[in-house]
């Protein structure tokens, strides 16, 4: 199924504008980046769901494709590092980000604040299609592949081969998953 390009225009017209962090989050609800913005979060969003002037997607670590949730988190313009490391820090510890570069640690211990907003950017029968791993593993080692291509060809950086890593987590997550329903279904047919 490919990206509903007037419904996903719509949800992010109800993002809120105002300067904050905000959260790209995949089909499962899974942070896979997190990125601030001085100039309205809306903004920042709608360029990276366009492709349009977003250096994360020139760069090949993020995929449109699987950008299902938006997490807003409005906030004054002094606060937005601050968030967007403690954010980061946090959901990079149980999901790695494809962030390229990585926010200094925070220092203390404050608790990650839920977001303001949640908006879903797809709808719920492109999600539910596109969970399929029969779609998601040939979609992401294409990625995978584009990647590897971009860090051989044009840019052989720390940013991108973090970026890597967390493409290659995901490809093996995809790989297992369909993987493991081949094997329920033979052991099924015995």
């Amino acid at each position: 199924m490919p990206i509903d390009f007037s419904f996903r225009k719509r949800a992010a017209r109800t993002l809120t504008n105002e300067v904050g962090v905000y959260v790209l989050c995949d089909l499962d609800r899974v942070p896979i980046y997190v990125g601030r913005s001085l100039d309205g979060i809306r903004n920042r969003v709608n360029r990276h769901l366009t492709s349009a002037r977003s250096d994360i997607i020139a760069n090949r670590q993020i995929d449109v494709w699987e950008i299902a949730w938006v997490w807003a988190y409005p906030c004054k313009q002094a606060a937005t590092k601050d968030l967007e490391a403690r954010l980061y820090h946090y959901w990079n510890a149980k999901n790695a980000l494809m962030n390229g570069s990585i926010p200094k640690k925070p220092a203390g211990k404050a608790p990650v604040p839920k977001p303001a907003q949640i908006v879903q950017v797809m709808s719920d029968a492109e999600i539910n299609e596109k969970k399929d791993p029969a779609l998601r593993l040939p979609r992401q080692a294409e990625r995978y592949a584009e990647i590897v291509n971009h860090f051989v060809a044009v840019k052989n950086s720390k940013q991108v081969a973090r970026a890597m890593n967390a493409h290659f987590a995901r490809l093996a997550k995809y790989h297992s998953m369909l993987v493991g329903s081949a094997t329920e279904e033979e052991r099924g047919e015995e």
